[in-house]
């Protein structure tokens, strides 16, 4: 099967229809459960292995972020011309 799959279960009735022409011939019922059971065990291997990644933070792009929004603030100061000379 193939490991970049998206859909452990689709990847095996594909298998299934290409090696045993399922649907119109079967396999035993406890075999077609073996499958089954197995497909779903790696498809949730998969998902466990990608729900705990740790996103390390990007240090230089946060400084850069607050230096731009400072100088931004800066830009946008508002000066009072209402005392006329």
């Amino acid at each position: 099967m193939n490991a970049s799959s998206v859909n452990p279960l689709h990847d095996t009735v594909r298998w299934l229809a290409a090696h045993t022409l399922f649907p119109a011939s079967r396999l035993e019922p406890r075999a077609e459960v073996m499958l089954c059971m197995a497909a779903l065990a790696a498809g949730e291997n998969e998902t466990e292995s990608q729900r705990f990644l740790v996103k390390s933070r990007d240090i230089a792009k946060d400084a850069a972020l607050r230096a731009h929004a400072q100088r931004r603030s800066h830009a946008h100061f508002k000066s009072d011309n209402s005392a006329k000379v």
